[in-house]
């Protein structure tokens, strides 16, 4: 959907005027950061960062072809538990690897047959590298690769499950995605601004027998984060995902591209230590995806 690049040009133009504006004088915070939204300090040389993800996904109806909302039937459902770890490490002053693992697990209850299904979802793999360190008027500028591995059952589902057995990721499972992208940091006190942005290309996967190319997709993010007394802090997220049709058989699909706008809130304490967020989610548009409500707790543990 074109407005919601637009209203990430919006927010990213806005970060970047602000930067240009404003200078701050030295001013460092702890966090654990957005929940989604990329931030561009890396790890310290040698550190290991260790974040643990717990949520939980309940889907309130789906966003069709065309962008209109459909509510659930009365007794139908979709709920999904998440557990993600997410870890990094730096292994220079300039360059940090990390990874995320992710195990879920799905129940879904349509005209009265209920289905229940847990396993791991798809890996992602991340190669970061500090382009320029945030001074004066200029924000932190960090550049990232990526890959999505399907680890995430993705075909032959069982007909009795309703679909719950499928554990792929929603922009394609099966695929391996490598994709480019960057992220923007910068210090405006008591306020922090994230953004970010990638683009991934799906490789073709055999799905279900069926030779499948999805969609090249373009993520976006951006974030702020006010801070309070004591170490406390309050964030706000906006999330979107574009991405193209899909082909089978070097057949395009029309209308079977994915379009999805997220907006989110949080709160969270930190310390040295350990830095805390409790946030809440929710699809509010798109196309060809579910309408998700999530409640979020992470934590960062450095060591």
């Amino acid at each position: 959907m074109k407005y919601i690049g637009m209203n990430f040009s919006i927010v990213l133009s806005s970060i970047l005027f602000c930067s240009l504006l404003f200078a701050d004088e030295k001013w460092e915070s702890a966090s654990a950061g957005p929940l989604v939204t990329w931030t561009a300090p890396l790890c310290e040389k040698g550190k290991w960062a260790v974040q643990p993800y717990l949520i939980y996904n309940q889907t309130r109806g789906t966003f069709g072809t065309q962008g209109g909302y459909h509510s659930f039937p009365s007794g139908d459902s979709k709920n999904q538990y998440q557990q993600i770890l997410f870890s990094q490490f730096g292994l220079t002053e300039k360059w940090e690897i990390a990874g995320q693992l992710v195990y879920q697990q799905n129940e879904i209850k349509q005209s009265g047959v209920r289905a229940n299904e847990h396993g791991l979802g798809d890996s992602l793999l991340f190669l970061r590298r500090c382009v320029l360190e945030e001074g004066g008027k200029r924000p932190a500028l960090t550049g990232v690769a990526q890959v999505k591995i399907p680890t995430g059952k993705y075909e032959h589902a069982d007909p009795n499950k309703l679909g719950a057995d499928l554990m792929g990721a929603g922009t394609g499972g099966g695929s391996w995605d490598p994709g480019l992208g960057f992220i923007l940091s910068k210090t405006l006190k008591p306020f922090l601004l994230h953004a970010d942005a990638s683009y991934s290309v799906p490789l073709r996967a055999k799905v279900d027998g069926v030779n499948t190319t999805y969609g090249q997709y373009l993520n976006f993010d951006a974030g702020i984060e006010y801070f309070l007394p004591k170490g406390f802090n309050l964030m706000v997220e906006a999330n979107g995902i574009q991405q193209d049709n899909i082909k089978e058989e070097s057949r395009r699909v029309r209308s079977s591209g994915v379009d999805s706008f997220i907006v989110a809130t949080g709160f969270g304490w930190s310390s040295e230590k350990i830095q805390t967020l409790l946030g809440y989610q929710r699809v509010v548009a798109g196309k060809n995806t579910d309408a998700n409500d999530s409640v979020v707790l992470t934590a960062i543990f450095s060591f």
